[in-house]
């Protein structure tokens, strides 16, 4: 069939349902990336990092949010919290509940950013170490941190409500 026979083919079958020719797309678009946010850096000072990632406000609501979000924070595999409402709290860390009262929110943020700095042999993931340091990542992740800047200060906002 040729071309031009084939366009309209495609015109009279679609007519009946509202389509027009134009509305036919000849070749399948390119998704496009996602944008990768740029590393912040950050600096370990006496066990704890003082200021706020890219000096971002955190939100607890959000915080919330992404701790107990299967796929980012996930906290709720390792450590039980006051979230009632979630089955299936973890054993393997510290119970949450009351960890405000135990650490300032600069501890809490080098806890979330990167655990290792404190304690090397730790399960916990680091949820914003460069994305250079990380090994064998799917590609879809590569160049990527586990939380992002904004998402790190949601999680430290909602801990200091833990009191």
């Amino acid at each position: 069939m040729k071309k031009s026979n084939l366009a309209v083919s495609i015109m009279i079958a679609c007519f009946p349902l509202g389509i027009l020719a134009a509305d036919v797309p000849t070749e399948t678009p390119t998704p496009k990336p996602e944008m990768i946010e740029a590393y912040q850096t950050w600096k370990n000072t006496d066990y704890s990092i003082g200021s706020p990632l890219g000096g971002l406000k955190g939100n607890p609501a959000n915080g919330r949010k992404v701790a107990i979000h299967r796929g980012k924070g996930n906290c709720l595999a390792c450590h039980q919290m006051p979230i009632p409402e979630e089955e299936f709290h973890g054993e393997v860390g510290p119970p949450l509940d009351g960890i405000a009262s135990r650490y300032d929110e600069g501890q809490l943020r080098l806890r979330i950013v990167n655990m290792q700095e404190l304690n090397p042999g730790t399960l916990m993931p680091p949820f914003y170490k460069h994305p250079d340091q990380f090994n064998r990542v799917s590609k879809k992740y590569q160049g990527r941190t586990i939380l992002t800047v904004q998402e790190v200060e949601d999680v430290v906002a909602y801990l200091m409500t833990l009191k």
